[in-house]
């Protein structure tokens, strides 16, 4: 099984490194040649995780995404939302027929309100039974400290997603099977949402009784979201204490490694948004995926009153103080 990586971000760099610690030998794309030269010649990405160290010799490295694409039989993708179209739009339409797409993204496509598995669908009559998603709860910057970490792994048959797992498990690094392959998406996605408002809540200098209560309730109303978005049919019941959906949402909550709670803690202490993302200098994920959960809640007919609040200091200019003494009056 040949594996490519679409991107060379951090969570992309920590994937490169879990599959070559296994010896698999993998396509990389990277946009920028530089960065492929500086790889080559120091065995490590120059601007993420730059104590991951690489045996070249697994690499394949190329700024074509046709080449990678075609010499793949398994592509994951981990790029940001934001940019899916552009770099996918390059490609024909027939490009992905045969092969295995593993979603490593974290965010929904703003425009036009899709996962990367929708977004396929539509444009590439690409099939959900070979569309999979890698999830945490995970940082890459501990993976690349090779601490023991879990990694959950979703797809529409278990025994396929599993086989896909196998790749990926190592000494630092253990395997979860999962099913519910939408829920595990829109649950990625709204925890960045809750961080960016646990880091609201720090910078507006909230202590952490207040934050246990705002995790709490927030993982409660991402559980009503994510029953009114579950596949048509699909009635399992499916556990929510799990890691793919609680323990992603309290490690992005919690940990200073976290981009959506940092950007959130800039918001909280004043910084507008733009400032915000300058000083950043990364994407979180969280911004734009406030913005197309809004609307999405509004088709749903979902109530979710504190992504709401979160949306409505991002996008709508509300100060933070002022919607943290609404969401207050939420939480119980």
């Amino acid at each position: 099984m040949k594996f490519g990586i679409i991107g060379s971000g951090s969570w992309a760099t920590a994937l490169a490194k879990i599959l070559t610690d296994n010896k698999h030998k993998i396509y990389w794309w990277i946009r920028n040649d530089e960065i492929i030269s500086q790889i080559n010649l120091r065995s490590h990405n120059p601007h993420y995780l730059r104590g991951a160290y690489f045996n070249t010799q697994l690499l394949t490295m190329s700024g074509s995404l046709a080449y990678v694409v075609e010499e793949c039989d398994v592509l994951i993708m981990a790029v940001p939302s934001a940019y899916i179209h552009d770099v996918l739009s390059t490609l024909n339409t027939d490009a992905f027929k045969g092969k295995k797409i593993v979603s490593a993204i974290k965010g929904i496509l703003p425009g036009s309100n899709q996962l990367l598995n929708e977004y396929l669908d539509e444009n590439f009559n690409f099939p959900i039974n070979d569309y999979f998603a890698v999830l945490g709860p995970c940082h890459a910057e501990e993976v690349a400290a090779e601490k023991l970490s879990y990694l959950t792994f979703s797809g529409i048959e278990d025994a396929n997603a599993a086989e896909i797992a196998t790749h990926f498990k190592t000494e630092y690094l253990n395997t979860v099977v999962n099913h519910d392959i939408m829920g595990v998406q829109y649950a990625a996605v709204l925890k960045n949402i809750y961080a960016m408002g646990a880091g609201i809540a720090h910078g507006l200098d909230y202590g952490d009784n207040f934050l246990s209560v705002y995790i709490a309730n927030s993982a409660d109303e991402m559980v009503g979201f994510l029953k009114k978005a579950r596949l048509e049919g699909n009635s399992e019941k499916i556990n929510y204490s799990a890691s793919a959906y609680l323990g992603d949402l309290l490690v992005t909550c919690y940990s200073l490694y976290s981009r959506n709670r940092t950007f959130g803690n800039m918001i909280g202490k004043g910084y507008s948004v733009k400032a915000a993302q300058l000083e950043l200098n990364m994407v979180a994920e969280g911004y734009n995926a406030s913005k197309c959960i809004h609307i999405k809640s509004l088709e749903l007919e979902a109530n979710l009153p504190i992504a709401d609040t979160i949306y409505s200091i991002l996008w709508q200019h509300i100060p933070a103080i002022s919607a943290f003494n609404t969401i207050e009056k939420l939480l119980v």
